[in-house]
């Protein structure tokens, strides 16, 4: 009887084991709307599987010359870029974020574009919170959605903020956040108000045309102002480290899509320098202008780039 047992319940466990494979080795199902799941069963979308990417709007680099009065300001937000569906957070890339119930509840039932934010300086938290399969709770405590558009609102950008203020009036979620819309007057104002961003830890300013509507991809619609300029590149291969850097990364050979090649020796931690971005990844720098060889100046590593 104990054997009869025993074989009956090691046949259960192999049979739940090859399930567990078969389900893990699928080709995801589409399941309408963006989601997508595997083995077939699209009653309850995965959170960590990838849906369809949203359409978001993207932005375009700021320079000189552009009629500041036509733009509102904010901060820009260094942490996850997050879609909100009406049920499920999705990143630019598609991956269905797995947070926990009590992160989003009460969230309104309409779509709406934010960050997952930290606090400045915090993104490789964020990116790495937003990354998990089972949530961390701790870190999602710390975690805030900062909201700036309304992507089906069919009104222009400063209608779009004023009724995403409205829809959050008296909301009671402590995660759910706005991001705050300002002008400025001119060049010189704009400067001054990125020096005190970026010196209180700040990446950065965001414009968002006054009178633009909600349109996917880039567009002067959407203007990003840094310190630095900032590009991606492919890595090539690992460069050891000399003297305090003996036996970690030195440098990374890295490779833009023209086929530029150069070499990234600064911006890393130790711990990135133990254990630095895999060859092949997509790794984001900052520079600061071109050599006349077209090779970025001062190029200084951020972080993977790799979409979520």
């Amino acid at each position: 009887m104990t054997t009869h047992w025993t074989r009956a319940a090691l046949s259960l466990i192999a049979l739940g084991m090859l399930r567990a494979q078969a389900l893990a080795n699928a080709e995801p199902t589409d399941c309408g709307e963006g989601s997508s799941t595997r083995g077939g069963d699209c009653s309850n979308p995965v959170a960590g599987f990838r849906a369809m990417p949203p359409d978001l709007t993207l932005a375009e680099v700021y320079s000189p010359g552009v009629d500041l009065a036509d733009y509102l300001v904010s901060e820009k937000f260094d942490g996850v870029r997050a879609y909100w569906d009406g049920t499920r957070l999705i990143t630019r890339g598609g991956l269905v974020i797995n947070a926990p119930a009590w992160f989003t509840d009460g969230f309104p039932d309409v779509p709406l574009d934010g960050e997952l934010w930290m606090g400045r300086g915090s993104f490789a938290k964020v990116s790495g919170t937003a990354r998990r399969l089972e949530p961390e709770l701790d870190a999602w405590q710390r975690v805030r959605y900062v909201l700036f558009d309304l992507p089906r609102h069919d009104g222009p950008f400063e209608a779009r903020a004023a009724a995403l203020q409205e829809l959050l009036q008296g909301h009671a979620n402590p995660h759910l956040g706005l991001a705050e819309q300002t002008v400025v007057a001119d060049h010189a104002a704009l400067m001054a108000t990125l020096e005190r961003v970026v010196a209180d830890g700040g990446e950065g300013l965001m414009l968002h045309r006054r009178d633009a509507p909600y349109r996917a991809g880039r567009s002067d619609h959407l203007l990003k102002v840094k310190p630095y300029l900032e590009a991606d590149a492919r890595v090539i291969d690992h460069l050891p480290g000399r003297g305090k850097y003996q036996g970690m990364l030195g440098s990374l050979l890295v490779e833009e899509p023209d086929g530029t090649r150069f070499r990234i020796g600064t911006g890393f931690s130790d711990a990135e320098r133990a254990d630095p971005p895999p060859i092949g990844s997509l790794v984001s720098f900052k520079y600061h202008g071109r050599t006349v060889n077209g090779l970025p100046r001062f190029a200084s590593y951020l972080r993977l780039a790799d979409p979520l």
